[in-house]
């Protein structure tokens, strides 16, 4: 059975809460994490097939195979990654920025936006609590649930949605994270990475058709105001279509502008066809 990754945030119940529920079994193990630890543990052969940030997908494209039909992104606006500010991100010049540990893609879009939309240059700081610190008014990077918080806690004008600056910038959707697997295990297994992404596949097709379920199990997990995660999920995009694949690919043209990557990888997901 294939090791594998899941991320520990309310955002991944439209993939996951079917294997949850009990309604699709999933042959395989998963390991929930945040997405900094999934990424550090699937380069480090820990884990067989995962999530991936996409930051850590673009550094690492050449020992992963791009899997196809799942992301985890959003078309305009995302929720769950702000930054928060007393000031401006174009006033940001110089400042220290608290960032989480827990989100490579979200750190990298944040200074891509920065430096190339608003021409400023931040000193990135990580932080065990940023939400703390933008509560104390140091500008903080903020992703997840902890994000979410601060929608609800903080002052509307000091939040920024990453994904709506993204794509007012660019007319381009936001992509964070990836499903890839291990290039060696693909090659060794690929049945088996064709079983685990088909299951998931299958698991996001059942909560579509399932929202109620998801909804209470998010609720159950971090309460949010009534109606709150109808909207938030609408907002999320969970398909690696065109329109993401385009996104994803300026992303990665953008991270090399700043000289985060060394390569622009082509993001061509691998085609799994139908597992024998």
């Amino acid at each position: 059975m294939l090791r594998c990754g899941r991320i520990r945030y309310t955002n991944d119940l439209p993939v996951y809460a079917a294997f949850d529920a009990g309604a699709i079994e999933y042959p395989g193990t998963l390991h929930a994490d945040v997405p900094s630890r999934l990424n550090a543990m699937l380069v480090d052969g820990e884990l067989d097939l995962s999530p991936i940030s996409a930051f850590a997908w673009a550094q690492h494209a050449s020992e992963l195979v791009l899997l196809p039909d799942l992301c985890i992104g959003a078309r305009d606006e995302v929720v769950s990654v702000v930054l928060v500010s007393p000031r401006a991100p174009q006033e940001l010049d110089g400042a220290r920025v608290a960032v989480t540990r827990e989100s490579a893609s979200g750190t990298n879009l944040l200074r891509v936006l920065l430096e190339r939309r608003y021409g400023v240059k931040a000193s990135y700081v990580e932080s065990d609590d940023p939400l703390a610190e933008a509560r104390a008014g140091v500008p903080a990077l903020l992703i997840g649930d902890v994000a979410i918080d601060a929608l609800h806690s903080m002052p509307a004008g000091n939040v920024y949605d990453l994904g709506r600056l993204w794509h007012d910038w660019t007319g381009q959707q936001t992509v964070f994270a990836v499903w890839a697997a291990r290039r060696d295990i693909y090659d060794r297994d690929p049945s088996g990475v064709r079983a685990c992404m088909h299951a998931l596949t299958d698991a996001y097709t059942w909560s579509r058709s399932h929202m109620e379920f998801v909804v209470a199990q998010a609720q159950r997990e971090r309460a949010r105001p009534a109606g709150f995660y109808e909207n938030y999920y609408a907002k999320l995009n969970f398909t690696l279509h065109f329109a993401a694949q385009r996104g994803l690919e300026t992303y990665c043209r953008e991270l090399h502008a700043i000289g985060a990557i060394d390569v622009v990888p082509r993001v061509f997901p691998e085609v799994l066809g139908v597992p024998a």
